[in-house]
């Protein structure tokens, strides 16, 4: 299939205003870095998607799905294929009864952890400040402040790689530390059902806001950044060995690690994606050197760099 008759299907499912070219996908990371996509597409209908997924595998066009664009590092070159962004169509709650609700993939969790505090419903609350959607959430079972995805979670509906849809429950999430059935065979997260418990709405507000002073205070959330670049390594915190690495305020070009938090990587402005990785193999050389601990990124790169 030619590159044109592909936009034109592409234009065919998702419509004319919901296709783009050549994007820069600096305006959809939270990093800001990233040289182009060469299609972007925003379904916005699970059909839609699925339609899209269909067309991709039969012309072998590689993909890539994204929410908010946190968590990923995509690089200079861009990306030679499609992006998916699953966002605002993708963006609605459902109650199912008095603790049970199904949220859609493109939902932020900030968003919705806080529709779910305006009705009364506790055990979201550790994730309002997660910087990603509710599909990159189930997909890495995201957690924070001692409580993760998988403690909520009943099932998720995913799109496989044939573009058919499944429903899979707790068990076939198989949801561990930052990694689920989800990441290993490459499903898309279409919706979350998730089952929280009665609370009192003012308790639960002034539980977010701790959470929120907690996080400005030790987070460097005024730069742009992925969040948490490395994996805890089992029995140690990747902050503090970059940090006992005498590795805070470490820079390449404009990448730096945080003097804030050491366990994040930040972009001082203009930072390059090949910036980041390379500040990143240092860490991770010099940490290891150090203290034979090898730290894993967490931030997904794709793209050419």
């Amino acid at each position: 299939m030619s590159q044109n008759d592909l936009l034109e299907k592409l234009k065919d499912i998702a419509g004319e205003s919901q296709v783009r070219t050549d994007e820069p996908m600096s305006s959809h990371t939270t990093f800001r870095i990233g040289g182009t996509a060469d299609y972007f597409v925003m379904p916005s209908s699970v059909e839609e998607l699925q339609a899209i997924i269909r067309l991709l595998k039969k012309s072998d066009m590689n993909y890539y799905v994204i929410g908010n664009g946190s968590n990923l590092l995509v690089g200079d070159k861009g990306f030679r294929g499609v992006i998916i962004q699953l966002s605002d169509a993708f963006d609605k709650v459902e109650y199912i009864d008095d603790v049970t609700v199904k949220a859609m993939s493109g939902m932020k969790l900030s968003r919705l952890g806080n529709r779910l505090s305006d009705k009364g419903l506790a055990g979201f609350e550790f994730a309002i400040g997660i910087p990603g959607t509710i599909g990159g959430a189930v997909r890495m079972n995201a957690g924070a402040y001692g409580g993760e995805i998988k403690d909520i979670i009943v099932s998720a509906e995913v799109l496989d790689q044939n573009g058919d849809i499944h429903t899979l429950g707790k068990d076939e999430l198989e949801l561990g530390y930052r990694t689920s059935s989800i990441m290993k065979y490459g499903y898309i997260v279409v919706s979350a059902t998730l089952k929280l418990s009665k609370g009192n709405t003012d308790e639960i507000k002034e539980n977010i806001k701790e959470l929120s002073q907690k996080r400005r205070m030790k987070q460097p959330l005024e730069y742009p950044s992925a969040g948490s670049t490395f994996k805890r390594p089992e029995g140690y915190f990747a902050g503090k060995l970059i940090m006992d690495a005498g590795l805070r305020g470490y820079l390449v070009g404009e990448a730096q690690v945080s003097e804030k938090h050491c366990g994040f990587v930040i972009n001082r402005g203009n930072a390059t994606a090949a910036d980041v990785r390379t500040l990143m193999q240092n860490v991770a050389d010099i940490v290891e050197e150090k203290f034979g601990v090898r730290l894993e990124p967490e931030v997904k790169m794709i793209g050419e760099f």
